[in-house]
């Protein structure tokens, strides 16, 4: 690996959480004034003019600046290949201890955060909560549909893909310093740089956990983002069959 210059914790928290604090007050503001749109497609649109555009350039201009180009070197700075099958396989296996984690976690996190939540979406027009189907379904069909269309776009590739690229790949070769708490340290931040789903940080942080130290085990980042688009995968079909039916 190129003997890189560190970015560190601190830097890393602000660069993270500032980017996504400043794309949840934009996103908060805009459902808010847009009624006439579902807050979870005006959630998407954002993301892909803003909050991944953002992620991209802090990766790009990185490897600019270290590489000599624009490119994907500091988000792939020590990777190594692995097969496509072994790369499947393993996506596949971490899926299936994601789904574990749903059946286990996810329902003991509801139940103790219920009050929370009730208390938080109170204080928002009902567009926030992406569980109220019913809110999602009360929508044209047309709108339900492009809705479920980009979300699927957004939330099986582009944003699975880009975060991957940012999380595992850039920022944990450029905190590497901190050897195998590494992937530790940067699955905590990536769960909780998720302030529009702030009641599943829990469920979240077990899940990336194996699956980020897997990744950062072998030193393939692909690994984990077959294993987020995997879960990502099967949570928009659920999403889509809901509001469809």
């Amino acid at each position: 690996m190129k003997n890189m210059a560190q970015i560190g914790i601190k830097k890393t928290i602000a660069m993270v959480f500032g980017t996504a604090g400043l794309f949840n007050v934009l996103y908060l503001i805009t459902g808010t004034v847009l009624p006439q749109l579902p807050a979870l497609l005006i959630f998407c649109i954002l993301g892909a003019l803003f909050l991944l555009p953002a992620e991209w350039y802090l990766m790009l201009r990185q490897s600019k600046k270290d590489y000599g180009r624009y490119s994907l070197e500091a988000a792939l700075a020590g990777q190594e290949k692995q097969p496509i099958i072994k790369i499947l396989f393993l996506a596949l296996v971490l899926f299936g201890i994601a789904g574990i984690f749903a059946f286990t976690i996810q329902p003991l996190e509801n139940r103790l955060l219920s009050a929370f939540r009730e208390d938080l979406l109170s204080c928002l027009p009902a567009g926030f909560d992406w569980e109220n189907i019913e809110y999602i379904k009360s929508f044209p069909k047309a709108v339900v549909a492009c809705t479920c269309v980009i979300y699927f776009i957004f939330n099986v590739f582009v944003g699975p893909v880009t975060e991957e690229f940012f999380f595992r790949g850039y920022l944990t070769a450029y905190n590497n310093r901190y050897g195998k708490w590494t992937p530790v340290i940067i699955t905590l931040i990536f769960s909780l740089y998720h302030f529009w789903l702030p009641f599943h940080n829990v469920f979240r942080i077990f899940v990336f956990l194996p699956i980020a130290y897997i990744s950062y085990r072998k030193k393939n980042l692909y690994i984990c983002m077959g294993a987020h688009i995997f879960c990502n995968l099967f949570a928009t079909i659920s999403f889509i069959i809901a509001v469809t039916q």
